[in-house]
C-alpha cells in the first residue's frame, strides 16, 4: 500500500514538472516569435529607407571598361564633364584613360565670353579632338564641335522647314546679316518683307521669324528668308477670312483686273472674287470692257465660296436691289391705299432710301 502511494506521488510530481517545462517552452517560443517579428519589421523599414543597391552585371562592367579604353582620333566629337576651370583652360573628364583640356582660345568666338563666368564645373560639353600630347592628354576644341553640330542642326532645320527666330545684326550690300546657331547668315533685301524694301538698314535690331532657304557647309553659306514665313502666314490668314465669308451677302468692291472671261473685284480684307462675263449685266455683252473698267466701284453678291475661290455676281446684286425697290414701292402703296395719306409724290417718298 505504501509503495502505491509513493508511486502516485511520484507521478503527480512528474506531471507538475512536465507542465512547468511546457509553460517555459511556450514562453520561450513566444519570445522567439516576437523577436523574429521585430527583426523582420526592422529589416522591412531598413529596405524602405535604403533599398538594396543594384550590382552592375559583368556586361555593364565590360562596357564601361571598353569605353574607358576606347581610341580617340583627331576630329572625333567627344562628350565630357567639366572638372576644372583656370584662367587659361578648362579640364574635362572624358570617362576615358586620359583627360582632355580646352585652351581658352578654343572655347568661344563670342567677344563677350568669360571663362570664369560662362563655364561651370559639372557642366556637360561636346568638343572636337584636336591632338594628343606626349603626356597622353587630349587637346580639345569647343568651337570646332559647336561649328560641326551647328551645321547639322541647320541642315535638319532646312529639311523640316523649321521657323527660327533671329535678330538682325547689321545691314550690308543687298541685305542684312544675322547669326543662327552661331553661324553667320545672310538675308537678301528681297526676303525681308512681303513688299519691296528700299533700305535694309531699317531692319537692324529687329527680331524676325525666318526659314532656311540654303545651307552649304563647305562654302560656309547660309541664306534665310523672312518673306516665306510672312507669305505662309498671310495665306493662312486669307484662308481663314475666306472661310468666314457667307454666301448670299451683297457688298461693294473695286474692279482690279479685267479679262476676256470676266472681271476680278476686290471686296476688301485682301479678298478678291471673279465676276464671270455672264454675271455682269442683265443684257448680253460681247466684252467686259463694254460696261466695266479697272477702278470702278460695283455692287456684287457672293454666289459661292469653294476651294479658296470666290464667285461674285453683279447681275444678282442688281436683281436683289430691284426686288428691294419693288418691295418698298408695294409697302408705300399699301400704306396710302385708303386715300387719306399726304399727297407727297412716290419719288419723294423713296428719296434717301438705300437698297
Amino acid at each position: 500500500m505504501g509503495n502505491e502511494t509513493e508511486k502516485i506521488q511520484e507521478t503527480a510530481v512528474e506531471q507538475e514538472v512536465a507542465e512547468v517545462k511546457t509553460e517555459q517552452e511556450k514562453s520561450t517560443e513566444l519570445e522567439e516569435k516576437a523577436s523574429e517579428a521585430v527583426e523582420a519589421k526592422a529589416a522591412t523599414e531598413a529596405e524602405k529607407v535604403a533599398p538594396a543597391e543594384e550590382i552592375p552585371s559583368m556586361d555593364e562592367f565590360k562596357s564601361e571598361i571598353d569605353h574607358s579604353f576606347r581610341k580617340l582620333n583627331v576630329g572625333d566629337i567627344v562628350e565630357g564633364t567639366v572638372i576644372g576651370v583656370s584662367d587659361t583652360q578648362v579640364t574635362v573628364d572624358l570617362n576615358s584613360y586620359s583627360e582632355g583640356i580646352i585652351p581658352i582660345e578654343e572655347l568661344s568666338n563670342d567677344p563677350k565670353f568669360s571663362i570664369k563666368a560662362d563655364v561651370e564645373i559639372g557642366s556637360k560639353v561636346s568638343a572636337t579632338v584636336l591632338r594628343e600630347t606626349k603626356e597622353g592628354v587630349f587637346v580639345l576644341s569647343l568651337k570646332a564641335a559647336d561649328d560641326v553640330l551647328a551645321w547639322d542642326k541647320l541642315e535638319a532645320a532646312k529639311n523640316e522647314g523649321t521657323i527660327e527666330k533671329i535678330k538682325v545684326n547689321e545691314a550690308v550690300k543687298g541685305g542684312v546679316v544675322t547669326f543662327l546657331y552661331g553661324i553667320r547668315a545672310f538675308i537678301p533685301a528681297s526676303q525681308l518683307a512681303l513688299q519691296y524694301v528700299e533700305d535694309p538698314a531699317t531692319f537692324v535690331g529687329k527680331e524676325l521669324e525666318v526659314v532656311i532657304t540654303e545651307v552649304d557647309r563647305e562654302k560656309k553659306k547660309l541664306i534665310l528668308s523672312a518673306r516665306n514665313v510672312l507669305r505662309e502666314k498671310a495665306a493662312e490668314d486669307k484662308k481663314s477670312r475666306i472661310g468666314r465669308l457667307q454666301k448670299g451677302i451683297v457688298t461693294t468692291g473695286t474692279v482690279e483686273k479685267i479679262t476676256d472671261f470676266g472681271a476680278f473685284v476686290n471686296i476688301g480684307e485682301d479678298l478678291s472674287g471673279l465676276v464671270h462675263i455672264s454675271q455682269i449685266s442683265n443684257k448680253r455683252i460681247k466684252a467686259v470692257k463694254e460696261v466695266l473698267k479697272e477702278g470702278d466701284t460695283v455692287t456684287v453678291k457672293v454666289m459661292d465660296v469653294k476651294d479658296g475661290k470666290i464667285s461674285l455676281s453683279i447681275k444678282a446684286a442688281l436683281e436683289k436691289e430691284e426686288e428691294a425697290v419693288e418691295d418698298a414701292v408695294d409697302d408705300v402703296a399699301e400704306e396710302y391705299s385708303d386715300g387719306e395719306g399726304p399727297t407727297t409724290s412716290l419719288g419723294a417718298l423713296l428719296k434717301g432710301l438705300k437698297f
